[in-house]
């Protein structure tokens, strides 16, 4: 009997001790996955980083390859020295062990230290020889490189056909985009690199200045009813079934009354009135596109069209953006021919039927005033002569940018390509200075300037 007892207990004994173990390794298991999943997301976040970081290195390396300009070519080598040191913190943080990261963690020592040393050459107010724009643009070649082995793998693990486990151990992976494992740019790098060694989409200008003034603002202050009214305007009364009015915004970028619409489609429409003047600021519709039907062309025209009817004339399409059917055009206000960077206005187009979607006109309403452009002192023949004589001009105009110190500049605006790359460089119209290059990226979306 006491036998029979003590078995039982034996087995009772057994099975707690089973499901202990059972439930020990589940709490394990589960907080090993737990760890893996943080990891994984820390991973996830650092790649992006890196992604962004590696871009913005092989863009002010581009930028740096043209500069003819001491001033400007320190500030953009001072861009690739940070967004270089910054890619390095990112690397750091994965768990990557192939050559092609190896590769990559040398670059950005190297272009980081060579950006710094030249920049301190710019500082000392020397233009940079013709050795190193040679070496920038070596630098910038291997940039590419090095950016399509970083950007396929982030793709690879986007799309689930690697993992990061694939990553961290000691064999090499087979990427799609294969770089070259040897990593050693021309002997003058190195021997340049001694030598200093003692020693930072929407379009282009969309962010706007704001100004207290607000410029493009005219005419007296009006009603809430009022308002109600001008966007009842708008949108047609007989298209409207349904409006309800969410008050005045006295702290928005434009003082404005805001609305929302239901249109007899049952689509919501969000529409902004200034307070004062009465100027459409802000609409947006929930429409969903399901379908393109209708060209850049076209759809560039009837955003014109549209801008002409509420009184907004000599607008010129500068950028556009494509996305889930709807067209997003830059246009910027032309006066006698010079284009006004600063008062920028947004024309959202649907590609179905050309329906417009949405408008913001901040830039234009804050910034918009007829300018003095009489300060051109130098020919287009003298601005071209500020160029880099690499680059292959196919346009030239005079345009009006704005300054991150809330001034505007009057400059040539030169668009031309070197190999591949094309590029906006611009050139003060009173001085000759270079102020400012940009970077045209075409995506099958549309246009960027950077």
């Amino acid at each position: 009997m006491r036998k029979r007892k003590l078995k039982r207990l034996v087995w009772i004994f057994v099975i707690f001790l089973i499901i202990a173990i059972i439930l020990l390794s589940y709490n394990l298991y589960k907080k090993n996955r737990e760890s893996t999943l943080a990891n994984e997301n820390l991973y996830n976040q650092s790649l992006y980083e890196l992604v962004y970081y590696m871009d913005n290195v092989k863009n002010y390396l581009a930028k740096a390859t043209i500069s003819t300009s001491a001033t400007n070519g320190a500030e953009t080598l001072t861009n690739v020295w940070r967004e270089a040191n910054l890619a390095q913190t990112y690397l750091s943080m994965l768990p990557i062990q192939a050559h092609e990261l190896e590769n990559t963690e040398k670059f950005l020592n190297q272009v980081s230290d060579y950006s710094y040393s030249l920049s301190r050459k710019s500082f000392q107010g020397e233009n940079l020889s013709d050795e190193d724009l040679e070496n920038l643009e070596e630098l910038h070649k291997y940039s590419i490189e090095i950016n399509n082995v970083v950007n396929q793998i982030s793709f690879d693990l986007n799309e689930g056909n690697l993992k990061w486990k694939d990553l961290t151990g000691n064999r090499d992976v087979d990427f799609a985009q294969q770089v070259s494992s040897d990593f050693n740019l021309a002997s003058s790098l190195e021997e340049n690199l001694h030598q200093y060694s003692g020693l930072i989409y929407d379009g282009a200008y969309s962010e706007h200045i704001v100004s207290q003034e607000k410029k493009g603002l005219k005419g007296n202050e009006i009603s809430e009813e009022d308002a109600k009214n001008k966007a009842i305007e708008i949108i047609g009364k007989d298209n409207i079934q349904e409006i309800t009015n969410y008050g005045l915004s006295e702290n928005a970028p434009v003082p404005s009354f805001t609305f929302n619409i239901k249109n007899k489609n049952q689509e919501n429409i969000t529409l902004s009135i200034s307070k004062k003047g009465g100027f459409i600021v802000y609409m947006n519709s929930d429409k969903k596109v399901d379908d393109e039907k209708i060209e850049i062309e076209e759809a560039n025209r009837k955003a014109k069209a549209y801008l002409e009817k509420i009184g907004l004339s000599n607008m010129q399409q500068t950028y556009y953006l494509k996305n889930n059917g709807v067209m997003t055009i830059n246009y910027a206000y032309s006066q006698d021919g010079v284009l006004m960077y600063p008062d920028l206005i947004k024309v959202k187009v649907a590609l179905d039927d050309g329906q417009i979607l949405g408008i913001e006109t901040t830039g234009y309403l804050n910034n918009h005033t007829e300018r003095n452009i009489s300060k051109v002192k130098l020919t287009k023949e003298q601005a071209r002569e500020k160029l880099n004589k690499k680059l292959n001009i196919k346009s030239e105009i005079l345009a009006v940018i704005p300054t991150e110190w809330k001034t505007e500049i009057l400059c040539y605006e030169f668009k031309g390509k070197i190999e591949d790359t094309e590029y906006l460089v611009y050139i003060n119209a009173e001085n000759g200075e270079e102020e400012q290059i940009l970077i045209i990226t075409n995506t099958p979306n549309g246009q960027l300037a950077m």
